[in-house]
């Protein structure tokens, strides 16, 4: 299937800029995939939209602030780096421009640490740091991730508003977006509601962000992720599957997640790693219910919506929010697929 088919157009101002005055403030446009129909909603909403029995999954990584600026010590020249992995002998997985990734470019960044280039190689390269960059370094000089259609600098509001408020496990390079919107006091509620919460982590890097540059979809190479899912949510996910309850990922981590640890008929704990690329005709085995961000133009993310809801359903839909003025992508608003 051709990528320009997952395409809509979206008016500049509709991409948040900010995330909402209040964490769980934002609109919510229901989709029911069996129907195709539409409602307009809150976020605050939720509780009531879901039934009683419905175990809503979540992920739980945390966002290490990722972004690195410096400059090179041979021109001059500036740099940006967003760190992906932290590998062994102070090295990091990194992404930057093609032109400052070339082997053996050295570059300064705060507190005096140097990093060259040792490997580069397609979508990435690695960098090795001396003395070696650690989560203390990063969490003093590193800046938040966002994304680059946020076109402005962090702010010390996006060090918590970046970041869900259920965040554990450090380790991703973006947040996993759909869990922005809830607060503590909406997961409080959806408990009081007899909707059971429960924790994966799935760490965000390049196979969740990274653009579809093919032409087809069928083309695009996802990259691998690592994820794990603890033993309750294993027990949880695979007795409401048993007694016909449904499950609710928050996000494309999630699903991916869940999809991914799906083997002999059960969801399976432990740790995986994952390169799932979900397509139309992708059958789901453990997610019936989806709560996620409007997602950008020929991503994989909206590929996987659409295998999910169908690509007509989500396009009419993403029409439908464009035509209501919704806010758009990561600070933006949310959909709840039924």
């Amino acid at each position: 299937m051709k990528t320009r088919a997952f395409s809509f157009k979206l008016p500049v101002e509709l991409i948040a800029q900010e995330p909402p005055a209040q964490r769980g403030a934002s609109r919510l446009l229901v989709l029911d995939r069996g129907t195709g129909a539409l409602r307009h909603a809150r976020i605050a909403e939720l509780p009531s939209l879901l039934s009683p029995g419905t175990v809503m999954v979540l992920n739980d990584s945390r966002v290490r602030k990722a972004r690195l600026f410096g400059s090179s010590t041979q021109t001059g020249g500036a740099i940006e780096a967003l760190l992906l992995e932290r590998l062994e002998g102070g090295r990091w997985r990194a992404l930057t421009a093609r032109s400052r990734s070339r082997r053996g470019r050295p570059y300064l960044f705060p507190g005096g640490v140097q990093g060259t280039v040792v490997e580069s190689s397609g979508d990435s390269c690695v960098m090795e740091f001396e003395p070696p960059v650690d989560e203390d370094y990063l969490e003093r000089h590193g800046h938040v991730p966002l994304p680059p259609y946020i076109r402005r600098q962090d702010t010390l509001a996006d060090g918590s508003r970046y970041q869900t408020v259920y965040a554990r496990h450090i380790g991703s390079a973006a947040a996993p977006t759909a869990g922005l919107h809830l607060s503590e006091e909406l997961l409080a509620e959806l408990g009081l509601r007899g909707v059971q919460v429960l924790p994966v982590t799935l760490h965000v890097g390049l196979g969740t962000f990274l653009p579809i540059r093919s032409q087809s979809i069928e083309a695009h190479v996802m990259h691998t992720e690592s994820y794990s899912v603890p033993p309750e949510t294993a027990q949880a996910v695979n007795r409401a599957l048993a007694e016909g309850r449904k499950v609710l990922a928050v996000g494309t981590t999630a699903v991916r997640t869940l999809e991914s640890a799906w083997r002999e008929g059960e969801l399976r704990p432990g740790e995986g790693q994952t390169a799932l690329y979900i397509l139309p005709g992708y059958r789901f085995r453990v997610v019936s219910q989806l709560l996620t961000n409007f997602h950008t133009p020929q991503s994989t993310l909206l590929v996987m919506v659409s295998a999910f809801a169908g690509r007509l359903a989500i396009l009419r839909a993403y029409r439908e929010a464009v035509r209501e003025r919704y806010r758009f992508f990561s600070y933006g608003d949310a959909m709840l697929i039924l």
